[in-house]
């Protein structure tokens, strides 16, 4: 007997049917002994449509308000599913995020947990309940209520299965596993039978859209054991552990990649020492991320300063540096848009040098231009043009052979 935490997304949510096929997933777990507590997305497309309302009304809504109107969605979700168990015979008791102590900093729409009070799922465990959590949301400590941001449900699982100790986390989606990439793009992808948590980091950090950066995060630091599996097919998923155990020695485990990116790139910047350090963290207190960073001399004796960001936050990033223009100490900002970000990531690419000029080559040979390059021990990233991502991907998954394991590259 053990403590399961499922976590079921918005397509395994549906509709009514599809709740009611859920119930039975989450009782199946119940009936083998196990507590259970189960976090759920809002239903199908409704935050998308909830999102839609408020832009019908303004084209700047206030984020404080985006947050009252967003968690409603996960409220309708928790209410359903565990109707649809007490109605199968089954104790069960719905918390929204606040209601299950998740308590959260001040950022409205992207608001990370800090602490996560337990007692009361905890006392309704020991009822032989099953506990039912609003995926996505919080309280902040002046009792605001906060959401936390794309993928925040698998966050609020993950975290979950950390404060309350739990054997497992499982997080049930509308995909089978993790995949080498996105095989609704790529068709020769093939799942993987386990990932390692920092290879799953990069992936997610990097597009991969199945599970969310945090929600890995939690899972490496608490040491959390993660399946990612279909909420509709009875087979087994992917397992993310310390180590990927099941498929050793693969150099390129996997490639994400993502659209919508920018490149801003800020003229005749300061030479200063300090400079670097107040652009950037002038734009982190805004809560802007970036990415892949550049700095190049000029035949000026002049310094640009060239950044990726998501496209979303492009006319935000702007008005904070042209506000911040005196202080940050450039001349001018230029951005490039319609680019695409491309990552092969493989925890074999550590002993195996040559990985990143073979990704080039493959590039060249493919006639696809290199805006931008990062690289970390597990994982390079290319910026290239939004129109050859997909033709990229599809080099790059066959270059290191990751459609056939007894291919790839070991």
């Amino acid at each position: 007997m053990g403590l399961i935490v499922q976590k079921f997304g918005g397509t395994s949510v549906g509709d009514v049917t599809k709740i009611k096929h859920v119930a039975t997933r989450v009782i199946e777990e119940a009936e083998k002994g196990n507590d259970v507590v189960v976090v759920v997305s809002a239903m199908g497309k409704t935050t998308d449509k909830l999102v839609g309302m408020a832009n019908e009304i303004t084209a700047s809504p206030s984020k404080r308000e985006m947050d009252m109107l967003l968690t409603t969605g996960e409220q309708v979700t928790i209410s359903l599913l565990t109707l649809a168990l007490i109605e199968e015979g089954h104790q069960a008791v719905s918390y929204t995020g606040w209601q299950a102590g998740m308590q959260t900093e001040s950022v409205h729409g992207n608001a990370r947990i800090l602490h996560i009070e337990t007692e009361k799922i905890e006392q309704r465990l020991q009822e032989g309940k099953i506990v039912v959590v609003a995926g996505f949301q919080g309280m902040d400590e002046a009792g605001e209520i906060t959401t936390l941001g794309r993928g925040g449900s698998d966050t609020t699982a993950v975290a979950l299965a950390a404060a309350l100790k739990a054997d497992r986390c499982d997080i049930y989606t509308d995909v089978t596993g993790v995949f080498t990439t996105d095989p609704r793009y790529i068709k020769e992808a093939r799942k993987l039978l386990s990932v390692s948590y920092d290879e799953m980091l990069e992936l997610a950090n990097l597009g991969a859209g199945v599970l969310h950066p945090r929600a890995v995060e939690f899972a490496k630091n608490y040491h959390i054991p993660l399946v990612v599996r279909s909420s509709m097919e009875r087979e087994s998923g992917t397992i993310i552990e310390e180590e990927a155990t099941m498929e050793e020695n693969l150099i390129v485990r996997g490639i994400a990649f993502e659209d919508r990116i920018t490149r801003v790139t800020l003229h005749g910047i300061s030479r200063s020492l300090g400079i670097l350090s107040t652009i950037f963290t002038t734009l982190a207190k805004n809560h802007i991320n970036v990415d892949i960073i550049i700095q190049s001399m000029t035949a000026e004796q002049t310094t640009n300063l060239s950044f990726s960001i998501k496209s979303d936050d492009v006319e935000e990033t702007i008005q904070v540096l042209e506000k911040n223009r005196a202080e940050l100490e450039f001349e001018r900002i230029e951005t490039e848009e319609g680019l695409a970000k491309v990552s092969i990531v493989g925890s074999g690419m550590v002993s195996n040098p040559g990985v990143a000029a073979e990704m080039f080559e493959v590039m060249a040979n493919t006639g696809i231009q290199v805006r931008m390059v990062s690289t970390s021990e597990i994982k390079v990233s290319t910026v290239i043009n939004e129109k050859e991502m997909v033709k990229a991907v599809e080099a790059l998954h066959t270059a290191f052979r990751l459609g056939n394991p007894a291919e790839a590259r070991v």
